[in-house]
This record gives C-alpha cells, sequence and structure tokens, in this order.
C-alpha cells in the first residue's frame, strides 16, 4: 500500500502557489485527457498571452480566475509511481489568512513559496509561523521565479540563508531549499539544466521520498467519542476515529471524564467485526458493562491525559472583530464543545521577530499568548502527542463562525483539583491545630514593591505567632496559577501573602471565585520608603478580618 503525503502550498500573493502545482500536475501527467484540454483552452484567455497558465488548474473561483489571485482552500488528490498525495493551495493575501491556517491544520508537510526578486517577506515569515503553530514539522522552501533574476545562484543562496535563520526558533524536524521556476517547469519534476549548482533533488522527486509520519500505533491509545450508536435495546457502541495507539478485544480502557473502566467486548470497522483496530480507522467499541459515556468523552488505556477547566494557549485570531479579555465563545477541543471565555491576553508575538509584545486586545491575523476559562473540565494532551486535543478552535456564539485557531500550552488549574487529595485531615482540622482561620492576602499593585511589603508583613505575621507562606512571584505568575498556590496554602491552614501586580475587577473576580471566602484583596501602591507603616497598616486589617471573619473588605 502507497504511503499518502497530505501538504500544502503557501506564501505570499503571486508568489506562485498555484502555478507550480499546476505544473506538477501537467509534467508528470496526473491530468484526465478533458481536464488538459480545458486547460489549453482556457488559457488562451489567460494572462500569459496563450501561454499554458498553470494557475487555472487550481484557481476555479471566478474572483480567483479575475483577480489572478487564491481565495479559496483548493484541494488536489493524485498518485504516482511512489506515492499518494493530498495538496491544499492555500491563499497568500493577508485577508485570507483564516484559509491558510485552515489547510495547515491537516498537513504534514509545508512548500512555501519565496519570489526570488523579493526574498523573504513578511507573509513569509507568518505563514512559517502559522506552520509551526499548526505542528507542521517538515517544510520546503520553494525559491520561485529563478528563471527572472537569470538563475543567480548568490540570490538563493541569500534568501536560504536568511530562512534559516527566522526558523531557528522553531522546531522543524527538516528543510529542505529548492530553486524553482514554477512557470518555466526547472526543478518541479525533473532536475534542471539552468541549476547545475544545485545538488538536491527536484520537488516531485522530494516529496515522494520525503519521510514524515512518525508512527500513530507506537503511542498510546487515545480515542475521542464522536457518537453514541443505539440503534436498539441489544447494543450500545462508542464512535470515533482512533487517534493514536491500537485496540483490541480485551482491553481494558478507562473513560475520560468519569473515570471508569471497561473491556472492548467488540470492534466493528464499518459493519465488520475485526479482533483490533489502529490509528487512523474510524471504529464502533462496544464495552462489557455500561459506563458514562458520551460525545466529547475520551477513551484511553493508561489515562496519561491532562484534564482542566482552564489552560494557556497560542492563537491565531481571525475574525474581524477585535478580541478583548472577557470575550465569551465556543471552545472545541476534539469532539467535546463548551462555552468559555477569553480571560487575559498575555502578550502578542511579533510575526517578524518572535518577541512578545504587551497587548489589551487582538486584530485579525494576529498572533497572541491567551488564557481561557471554561464552563466545564475538558481532556487534552500536548499538541506534540495529540494534535486532535491538542488543539482547539474558538468559536463566536453569536456568528457560529470560527474565531481563532490555536494549541494548548498547560493548564492553569485542574478541574479534579490536582494536587488536593480528600484525606480525613480536612482544612478545619489543620487550621484548628495551628490555631487560626486560614486566609489569603491579595497585595495589588507593583510586584517588586508588594514582594518587599509582603515580606514586612509576613515578619510581623510570624512574631504575632501566625503561620504563613509567602508565594514569590518574580516570574510573572498568572491570576489563576496564584490563586491555585494560594487556595492550596490556604487548604493546609496557611495565611498565604501573594505579591499579584494586577488589580483589575476581572482578575481579582478569577482570585476571588478560585480561593473562596478566605480573600482579602489590598492595594498597596506606596512610596517604597513607607514599607514598614504599610505593612504595620496591612497587619491591623489583616488581624481585624481574621478575628471578625469578615475577609472582604
Amino acid at each position: 500500500m502507497k504511503s499518502l503525503l497530505k501538504f500544502i502550498t503557501c506564501g505570499s500573493v503571486d508568489d506562485g502557489k498555484s502555478t507550480l502545482i499546476g505544473h506538477m500536475l501537467y509534467e508528470a501527467k496526473l491530468l484526465f485527457a478533458d481536464q488538459e484540454r480545458a486547460l489549453e483552452l482556457d488559457s488562451r484567455l489567460g494572462s500569459r498571452g496563450g501561454k499554458i497558465d498553470y494557475s487555472l488548474l487550481l484557481d476555479g473561483l471566478l474572483a480567483e480566475r479575475e483577480q489572478g489571485i487564491t481565495i479559496d482552500v483548493a484541494y488536489r488528490y493524485f498518485t504516482t509511481d511512489h506515492r499518494s498525495f493530498i495538496v491544499a493551495d492555500t491563499p497568500g493575501h493577508e485577508e485570507y489568512t483564516r484559509n491558510m491556517a485552515v489547510g495547515a491544520s491537516f498537513a504534514d508537510l509545508a512548500v512555501i513559496l519565496v519570489d526570488a526578486t523579493k526574498g523573504i517577506i513578511t507573509q513569509t515569515k507568518r505563514h512559517t509561523r502559522i506552520c509551526a503553530l499548526m505542528g507542521i514539522k517538515h517544510l520546503v522552501l520553494a525559491v520561485n521565479k529563478m528563471d527572472l533574476v537569470d538563475f543567480d545562484t548568490d540570490k538563493f543562496d541569500a534568501i536560504k540563508e536568511e530562512f534559516s535563520r527566522i526558523t531557528t526558533e522553531f522546531q522543524f524536524e527538516s528543510i529542505q531549499v529548492i530553486p524553482v521556476s514554477a512557470t518555466e517547469g526547472d526543478n518541479i519534476t525533473t532536475k534542471s539544466p539552468n541549476t547545475p549548482w544545485y545538488q538536491g533533488l527536484a520537488l516531485l522527486p522530494y516529496l515522494e521520498s520525503v519521510e514524515v509520519h512518525a508512527s500513530d500505533d507506537a503511542k498510546p491509545f487515545m480515542m475521542p467519542i464522536q457518537r453514541v450508536c443505539r440503534p436498539d435495546h441489544t447494543f450500545r457502541g462508542f464512535q470515533g476515529q482512533i487517534e493514536a495507539g491500537s485496540i483490541a478485544v480485551g482491553d481494558e480502557l478507562i473513560t475520560l471524564p468519569s473515570h471508569e473502566k471497561a473491556k472492548v467486548k467488540r470492534i466493528l470497522v464499518t459493519d465488520q467485526d475485526r479482533n483490533s483496530a489502529h490509528a487512523g480507522q474510524p471504529v464502533t467499541i462496544q464495552l462489557d458493562r455500561e459506563v458514562d459515556v458520551s460525545r466529547g468523552c475520551v477513551f484511553t488505556k493508561d489515562n496519561q491525559l491532562q484534564e482542566a477547566d482552564s489552560f494557556s494557549s497560542t492563537i491565531l485570531w481571525m475574525d474581524d472583530s477585535v478580541l478583548t479579555p472577557g470575550k465569551d465563545v465556543l471552545v472545541k477541543v476534539g469532539t467535546k464543545v463548551l462555552p468559555g471565555t477569553v480571560t487575559a491576553i498575555k502578550h502578542k508575538i511579533d510575526i517578524n521577530t518572535g518577541n512578545t509584545v504587551t497587548a489589551d486586545q487582538l486584530v485579525k491575523n494576529e498572533l497572541a499568548v491567551c488564557e481561557i476559562s471554561l464552563s466545564d473540565g475538558i481532556v487534552f494532551d500536548s499538541f506534540e502527542k495529540n494534535k486532535s486535543i491538542g488543539g482547539f478552535i474558538l468559536i463566536d456564539r453569536v456568528t457560529n463562525m470560527t474565531s481563532a485557531c490555536g494549541v494548548i500550552d498547560e493548564a492553569l488549574q485542574s478541574s479534579d483539583n490536582s494536587g488536593r487529595m480528600d484525606t480525613e485531615i480536612t482544612r478545619d482540622v489543620r487550621a484548628q491545630q495551628k490555631g487560626q482561620q486560614p486566609l489569603t492576602i491579595w497585595l495589588s499593585g507593583s510586584v517588586a514593591d508588594n514582594t518587599a511589603i509582603a515580606k514586612a508583613v509576613e515578619r510581623r505575621l510570624v512574631a504575632r505567632g501566625y503561620h504563613t507562606m509567602l508565594i514569590d512571584n518574580s516570574a510573572g505568575e498568572s491570576v489563576r496559577q496564584l490563586a491555585a498556590y494560594a487556595a492550596l496554602l490556604n487548604d493546609a491552614g496557611l495565611l498565604a501573602l501573594v505579591p499579584a501586580g494586577s488589580a483589575n475587577e476581572s482578575d481579582l473576580a478569577i482570585a476571588k471565585e478560585m480561593i473562596g471566602q478566605a480573600f482579602l484583596p489590598i492595594e498597596a501602591a506606596i512610596n517604597s520608603n513607607l514599607i514598614e507603616e504599610a505593612a504595620k497598616d496591612i497587619v491591623k486589617r489583616v488581624v481585624k478580618a481574621l478575628i471578625q471573619d469578615s475577609y472582604t473588605i
């Protein structure tokens, strides 16, 4: 059986993406006779003076042919003697970045085109960054229009060197740079005599031979549930596609998030019984007992997946509207869709340099790191291990349009209260042992000043006999992380001092929700020369709150 390579072409407007793929199909004799004849007839009215316009094979929309640009994603399926292919020809115009991201989400490899007369430009960098975000590990940089620079090796080497510099921050597994002419056919299907200095393969032979598939069968078993099938009272099956690993009749499965266990009674691929199934196959699994499973749940074997109701993520904002913190959205992870809120924009990512930029809003086509809170917990894995439950999309609640795509970076708070264990030693028992009520003293303002104040407050509280713990916020932790740490310290019966830094109402509301009644917010923006005076005043307020059991002052 031939291997399958799914790849995209991307790059800036008029870099020759559609022409490249069209010429490849034409030269490799991968067109039907009627397609070839239609192409020759259409080209008579094209933009090349009667010469064959290979882009017409992929640019099928009227608007695309009128403007000479790609607007929608065009998919083509073809097979050579060595491999089968699915190619997505994606648009290069910044306005259609959304469509490019859609194409990248399915691909194993990206062919990024750059115009040899222009070199690396902003859109080249944007598409490279989006490819990395979408988990593509293999790149081909096709330096196109080499015929317009007389196949100058110096120009080619300069572009190759610059591209090498801008990709050093990413974890691409392979990068091949090929000099081509999409219109004239140089290095498309065979080596060109115009580039004797290029020692590598032509584009099509390289695509036929490049190895991109790590075996998903070797990974731990994982299958998101798409549908519960119950045609009658005698049968209840769970349907979905196996995203990783393999399964066999008799294997024990864990259902998430319910954490119930059951054994595989029966496996069906279409309507045929099978003893086993592997990654990539759509299956129906019947279990040996009833379990609480519905669409959005996940089957696994070893329970190494994570669960959370809030997470930090890197997103590409694709909506015409501006994104600001507090935006309510629908979040789709795997087969699960939940209401959620974008609670914070941590920073934007500069397309050109990769540097972080402070931001309080996002506009269309910007990349950023954001925090997202969900109405309930989700099951997820790292994007590196499982794209299907490591990535997500944000959906506008009103228009139902996809507003953003992204990947989960880390959980901010575990929905199953990781770090806590139900025991007979409760918070009240620990507090009674210490002779105090747990409390979080949340200091807002400058983190540096607040840390100094918190240290002074802690010294005075310890001198009075209180049991305390100061949380180190020198790394600029998120509000949710700080609140989660404080809640754990309160569970231990301690007074937690948090130099939080943020004083906006949404952050305070998040912290209050996570910590509960044992929450004392204090704004401590003071002159650094008055730290001891501020500490003395704060201690008075803390003691008063503890005596009165009235924390929110």
